[in-house]
């Protein structure tokens, strides 16, 4: 159904889920004091919340939530990237992908945790509100060697590394062959 929508109609219908999710995340927070056994944790490597944890998925995945949850045609510009660096004997894995709020949300609670302060973590991790990843229109790639592959062929498949600081993080920014948007110094910028 999606292929049918307009990007900002896409754009306004996932608002509209996210804002549903994060008011009845709030919701279970306040009616329950073991609110934590009520959210999944983020261990398993086949988890709702699209943890991809210790498993070396690919964009052909497409069981596990964190590669089906992304969009389209993010998807599909992944999947000729995937094959293009194949050929050029780079294995692209899939180390992040789609992610649901509440697994977000912990991704920023650990970072602030880690860094000490909201706003260093905010270099690192999006709100809930703001990550693309939440929306499905983001994917982290791994390894080292297929991060720096993307960063140089990824343009080629409108593929865009958005922040200076996170090499293995892009998003679906221009068309096939186009220029990329300049990065953004990080997550906080």
């Amino acid at each position: 159904m999606n292929h049918l929508l307009s990007p900002s109609a896409r754009r306004l219908l996932a608002l509209a889920i996210l804002l549903m999710l994060v008011a009845g995340v709030l919701l279970l927070r306040a009616s329950s004091s073991t609110s934590a056994t009520l959210i999944p944790s983020f261990s398993g490597s086949q988890d709702a919340d699209g943890a991809v944890g210790d498993v070396n998925l690919t964009i052909d995945d497409t069981q596990h939530p964190a590669i089906s949850g992304l969009d389209p045609d993010l998807r599909v510009a992944v999947e000729a990237a995937s094959r293009s660096a194949n050929r050029d004997g780079v294995a692209l894995q899939i180390t992040s992908g789609w992610r649901s709020v509440g697994y977000q949300q912990r991704l920023l609670e650990r970072a602030i945790e880690n860094y000490g302060s909201e706003s260093e973590a905010r270099r690192w991790v999006a709100t809930p509100m703001k990550s693309a990843h939440v929306r499905g229109e983001a994917v982290d790639i791994g390894p080292t060697d297929a991060a720096y592959w993307m960063a140089q062929h990824g343009p080629q498949f409108g593929l865009c590394q958005v922040y200076a600081n996170e090499v293995w993080h892009y998003e679906l920014l221009t068309s096939p062959g186009g220029v990329c948007p300049e990065m953004k110094t990080d997550g906080a910028s």
